[in-house]
């Protein structure tokens, strides 16, 4: 491991060292966790960045396991160039980096969100590098009980380009629409998850916005391009189906969006998969993390 010894400002998380990996377009920011094994990788989705992990990651470092955890160029604490593209190619190339920069034989890539992709097809692109691989309510293919969020399909929607450009000038009228896909995402969950979605998700996601420069370049980008990707990974699901890699899917059951449904859908394809359903929301690592590493731990 190479970098810079730190420590989170989140009280009991693990020492970790730190690298800026370089891109073409820029650099991407990853922590990496000291352990045995086959290392996690964890990324991140469309709104947030790689805190979404930080109450899982102490489980799985106590487990013994390496991690390895990252922002995606445009997101968190990598750089967002001005003038930058970013794809989902982009984001595979990001998790290749880090494979290549961190010198990492065999890895379980660990996805959540529009992640999805990155995950499958560098399993699909790289066999051989590839343990096992966890999904947590992710996307990837055509499903037909998805259901998109209306702010990632808002943005996704190629007619409606000048609305979500001047809805991204906005501050008072993003943060509107950002609000109202809050309120339903925690629709479904008890009381104290939704406290600690309000307490911990929500100035993540705040943060990644309002920062100068902000993310908001980077995930217009993704969602303009989403339903493209999921066409693209839905004629690739022959190459899904033939993997002889061991997938993990762990999904929070009460994900009004990226439902269960969609995760049986997702194991239809999988030669060697299993599913656990818990009672968690579409961040089901940070409604049940102590679950979610369990399942991790078991057999990886």
């Amino acid at each position: 491991m190479t970098g810079n010894e730190a420590s989170d400002t989140k009280d009991g998380m693990p020492s970790f060292g730190e690298q800026q990996v370089p891109r073409g377009q820029g650099s991407i920011y990853a922590r990496d966790y000291s352990g045995a094994g086959p290392a996690f990788v964890l990324m991140h989705g469309f709104p947030d960045n790689l805190h979404i992990y930080d109450d899982l990651i102490p489980y799985l470092v106590a487990g013994g396991r390496r991690v390895v955890t990252f922002d995606f160029l445009g997101f968190g604490a990598s750089e967002k160039p001005s003038g930058a593209t970013y794809s989902f190619k982009q984001q595979l190339g990001d998790l290749e980096a880090i494979v290549e920069r961190l010198a990492l034989d065999k890895i379980v890539p660990v996805s959540h969100d529009s992640s999805g992709p990155a995950a499958v097809n560098f399993a699909i692109e790289h066999p051989d590098r590839v343990q096992s691989a966890c999904i947590l309510n992710s996307l990837y293919a055509e499903a037909p009980s998805v259901k998109y969020p209306e702010f990632i399909e808002l943005f996704a929607t190629t007619n409606l380009k000048a609305l979500t450009r001047a809805i991204l000038q906005s501050p008072e009228q993003f943060a509107w629409v950002l609000n109202f896909q809050r309120q339903q995402f925690q629709a479904a969950l008890s009381d104290d998850q939704k406290a600690y979605y309000a307490s911990f998700l929500g100035p993540i996601i705040d943060k990644n916005f309002r920062g100068k420069p902000g993310s908001g370049p980077a995930f217009a980008q993704m969602t303009a391009e989403l339903f493209e990707e999921v066409a693209r990974n839905t004629q690739r699901l022959p190459k899904m189906e033939a993997l002889d890699i061991p997938f993990k899917l762990i999904w929070g059951g009460t994900d009004p969006y990226l439902n269960i449904g969609v995760a049986e859908d997702l194991r239809s394809h999988l030669k060697h998969s299993s599913l656990h359903v818990l009672p968690a929301g579409h961040w089901v690592q940070i409604d049940a993390p102590m679950e979610v590493a369990r399942v991790m731990l078991r057999d990886t």
